[in-house]
Parts: C-alpha cells; sequence; structure tokens
C-alpha cells in the first residue's frame, strides 16, 4: 500500500474525570474511501487509562445515582437539542470516517436522536412496581437500582446511534459509564462525548477512553471495579467477555454480536416489494450492518423472474463516494473486510455455488483508492456443509437460496448459529404469523427488509447473536437490578406462607 499522508487535523483525547487528556502513543484514523488519507491522530489507551477512566466512574457513581431521575432526564434534554444543532456536522464526520453515504449518516444521527428523546421520555415514567402483599398489613415494592459502572465498547458501522443505545439507558438509571469507541471511528464518538460535556453531565458520569480493542475495550472488560459490560461486535469478541463475566463474581453483560440474516421470499410475495426489501437488506451500509441479509430464501415458483430481476438492479447500484448523492452504498471499512469478502466470495464458487454476478474489487479511478467492492450474489441450494450460506460475511455478499414450501423455508432460515434478524415477504397473514413463531431471531419484520430497527424497540438475537440482553430500549434491565422491598405497618410480625413468627418470650403471630 502506498505511503500515507495527512489530510486532516483531528486531534484525539481521552476525557476521564471532566478532562481532556492526551499523551503517548498515538494510532491513525484513516478514510476507508481512500485510504491513504490519515483523517487524524488518537491516543492509543491501554490499562492504565482505563484504570484512571473506571476510577472517575466510581468516584462519581454515589453523587449520581443519587441525583433526581427527573433532573438526570433534563440533562438529555439539553442533548438532544445539541444533537438538533450539530446534525449535519454530526453526519459529515460520520460518513468521512466510517465510508456511509451522508444521506445514512444523517440518518443514523437522527437514531441516535431519537434514543435520547425516548430516555427524556422515559425519566417521569414509573420505574417499579406495588406488588399486593398476602398480609393486609404489609406493602410490597418491585424497584430499580443501578449497578455501578458500564463499560461500553462499540462498533465502527454504527458509531453514533449504538453509543447512545447504550449510554443514555445507562446513566439515566444511575449507572455511570466508560465509553470506548471503535479506533476504526474515533472521531465520532469523540464528537458525542464533548456534547455529553457542554449539556452538563457532572465529571466522570461519561468518561471516554480512545485505543484498539485488543489493549483498551479488553483493559475495560477484565476490570474488576466494572460492573456491567454493553458491547456490540463479533461473536468471537462478544463470547470472550461473555467468558470473563461468567469468571466474575460481579460483572453481568448485553452482548449483540454476529449474524446469518435472511430475507425470505413466499410464493404469493408481491415480486417489486420483495426486490426492493432484498436489495436494501442486503447491499444497505455495503452489507455491514449487524442485521445485513447474506441469504434471501426465495420460493422456486418465483425463483426466476426474481434472480434475473434482482441481478439487473444490483447492477445498477452505484458504491462510490459517501458524499456523491448517487452513490447507494460506500466502501468497506478496511483492507481486512476486503480480504474477508473476498475470501468468501471465492468459498462459493469452491462450494458449487452458480454465479449470478461476479463481485470483486473495483479498482477503475477514484473507486482504486478506497476499500470498494462490488455484490456478488450467487444460487446456492441449501446444505449443512456450505459455509458461506451459513457464516456471517460482512459485505457485499449474496446467496439466493430456492426453497419448496413454508416449512422447508423455515428450516434453512434456522440452520445457522446466529439468530438475529429475518424478513418475510407475504400477503398471507396466516403464513407471515408461522414465520413470527417458528423463525429463531430477536427481530422479525412482514413486507419490509431485515434492517430498520427503531429505538423504542429491543434490539438483540439468539444464538451466537446475542446473550439475551438487548440493547437500545431493553437495556434498562442489563444496566439495573430488580430489588424487593417490603414494609409491614402492623406492630407485630406476621409471617407469610403460615410461618410461625414465635420467638423466645413472645408468641407472635402467624398467617391463619
Amino acid at each position: 500500500m502506498a505511503e500515507t499522508t495527512l489530510l486532516a487535523t483531528w486531534q484525539g483525547e481521552h476525557f476521564i474525570d471532566g478532562r481532556w487528556l492526551c499523551g503517548g502513543e498515538l494510532f491513525e484514523n484513516m478514510n476507508p474511501a481512500r485510504y491513504r488519507e490519515v483523517l487524524g491522530l488518537y491516543p492509543r489507551g491501554a490499562g492504565r487509562e482505563a484504570d484512571a477512566a473506571v476510577a472517575a466512574a466510581r468516584k462519581a457513581f454515589a453523587a449520581w445515582r443519587r441525583t433526581s431521575r427527573l433532573k438526570r432526564g433534563e440533562l438529555f434534554l439539553r442533548l438532544a437539542g445539541l444533537i438538533q444543532r450539530d446534525c449535519d456536522t454530526l453526519a459529515t464526520v460520520l460518513a468521512r470516517e466510517s465510508g456511509k453515504v451522508l444521506n445514512e449518516a444523517r440518518a443514523e444521527v437522527i437514531e441516535g436522536l431519537h434514543m435520547v428523546e425516548y430516555v427524556f421520555g422515559t425519566a417521569r415514567q414509573p420505574t417499579g412496581q406495588v406488588v399486593e402483599s398476602e398480609i393486609e398489613a404489609k406493602d410490597l415494592y418491585v424497584r430499580r437500582k443501578p449497578r455501578g459502572v458500564v463499560a461500553v465498547i462499540t462498533p465502527w458501522n454504527f458509531p453514533f446511534a449504538v453509543p447512545l443505545w447504550m449510554l443514555g439507558p445507562s446513566l439515566l438509571e444511575g449507572n455511570t459509564a466508560v465509553f470506548k469507541p471503535s479506533e476504526e471511528t474515533p472521531e465520532i464518538g469523540q464528537r458525542l462525548v464533548r456534547l455529553f460535556e457542554e449539556a452538563g453531565f457532572p465529571p466522570g458520569t461519561v468518561n471516554l477512553l480512545h485505543g484498539l480493542g485488543e489493549e483498551a475495550g479488553d483493559a475495560l472488560a477484565r476490570h474488576p471495579d466494572v460492573d456491567v459490560i454493553c458491547f456490540t461486535g463479533s461473536f468471537e469478541v462478544g463470547q470472550h467477555i461473555r467468558r470473563l463475566c461468567a469468571e466474575s463474581d460481579r460483572k453481568t453483560c448485553a452482548c449483540e454480536m454476529g449474524s446469518k440474516s435472511a430475507v425470505i421470499v413466499c410464493e404469493d410475495a408481491r415480486l417489486e416489494l420483495a426486490l426492493s426489501a432484498t436489495l436494501l437488506s442486503a447491499f444497505k451500509t455495503t452489507g455491514q450492518r449487524c442485521v445485513s441479509a447474506g441469504r434471501v430464501l426465495v420460493h422456486r415458483r418465483l425463483l426466476e423472474p426474481f434472480a434475473r430481476e434482482l441481478v439487473a438492479r444490483a447492477r445498477q447500484l452505484k458504491f462510490g463516494d459517501p458524499f456523491d448523492p448517487a452513490s447507494f452504498a460506500g466502501p468497506l471499512i478496511n483492507q481486512a473486510a476486503v480480504d474477508k469478502v473476498q475470501f468468501y466470495n471465492k468459498l462459493a464458487v469452491q462450494e458449487g455455488a452458480q454465479v449470478l454476478l461476479a463481485g470483486g474489487r473495483a479498482e477503475e479511478g477514484e473507486l482504486a483508492e478506497g476499500y470498494f467492492m462490488r455484490p456478488m450474489i450467487y444460487l446456492q441450494e441449501h446444505g449443512a456443509d456450505k459455509r458461506t450460506i451459513r457464516e456471517e460475511v460482512f459485505g457485499p455478499h449474496l446467496a439466493i437460496i430456492p426453497f419448496d414450501d413454508d416449512a422447508q423455508a423455515i428450516s434453512i432460515y434456522n440452520d445457522t448459529p446466529y439468530g438475529l434478524s429475518m424478513a418475510v415477504i407475504t400477503e398471507d397473514y396466516r403464513r407471515w404469523r408461522l414465520y413470527r413463531d417458528e423463525c429463531e431471531y430477536g427481530m422479525g419484520y412482514v413486507n419490509l427488509p431485515c434492517i430498520g430497527a427503531e429505538v423504542h424497540l429491543p434490539f438483540g438475537g439468539v444464538k451466537r447473536s446475542g446473550n439475551g440482553q438487548p440493547s437500545a430500549a431493553a437495556l434498562v434491565d442489563s444496566v439495573t437490578h430488580r430489588t424487593a422491598f417490603t414494609v409491614n405497618h402492623e406492630l407485630g410480625i406476621t409471617m407469610a406462607q403460615g410461618m410461625s413468627a414465635a420467638t423466645p418470650g413472645h408468641a407472635g403471630r402467624r398467617d391463619a
């Protein structure tokens, strides 16, 4: 690869206990659309910086959890106003360092804004329950309490929205946080933390730790004073985090990991709708969403017209500069991503696929300066031994898999180690109900792409896609623990279940 040049001057800093800090070894933030361009330099934090950030969060926790929930919510209202003010700038930064097209980058900023608005809206909602006791003189309550220090480790592909999915509910519930953004997209993470600071969040409640995943991220995951780890990324890293939590006497985690999501095109599907849903599911964000469809299951009755038209439309998709309004999607994030997609493209051929649209590296003109790939589409009969239709590729790589009936389609969909997202295209309400109930997934859609979640719904999956502790609105269950609280209003003691309350010198009472 040619020598890099520094064309921008973004300068990274840690944010620990309300202070911006820099020093030590630096790493480069590269532009995926022009891989010679260094966008900025960021401190390569590790154990020492992780210790300082966690200590700051722990110190701030006592006062923050006692702060009125309503006052915590008001800070999110201020944050929402700042995001609205800076929306265009944030979208531009996000597009430049992630490679997302500008329209999609702006949509992500809006998604993050929606999360902040949701959090503000829930600040005045009930956070517990009043429960009836079997004893008249007792009142029973279920209350939520914050767990403590939350480590937030986020991916590059949603570097603004996903941090807010995790930071928002965590902070509102009274936890403090250490946020480590992806080393591929550190600038948008830093811009977000500056908005938290401007909104008035007290020092130590939100801390920013830059660095590499295997250094800074691992230091946070292993830290003995971290109570919760919120992670979105690969299955391998998520499984490592889950092992660390299992070995700990205090840690819990919410891990959203990989997928082999699919669109299922039934025999009664509207062809136009099915084509649009598939193109968006497979190739938006260049196939680099955790919910991206690496498979489209098509009823044999529709196979020939669907495949022919899908390939024709995919040829028209423009994968180009993120700031070109004509671009449907941008580049892959780095060379490792290119290598992975090329590996699976070759593997599909080795596994007997019928290639309908050959993908590959785009090397003409300015595209040769970035990590641009063309989409690959191929026809493949289902088989449990075929890796390309069971493993996550994370790029513009799509298998068309024919099926004969609904039972076979459900079996094929479930025959992967993952279970994140599923879309079924059908006009029959009984049919989509069958898929709803029998497929293994965390998010399901009818007559839609398998992408496009909204923040007030849970976001997570099953099997290798998650550990049952989803993000977004449902994260509250991961960053709090429920406490039972019982109050006695009589002068004596009456026990439940008829147990005697007698003690020496006192007869006591018992339930009748």
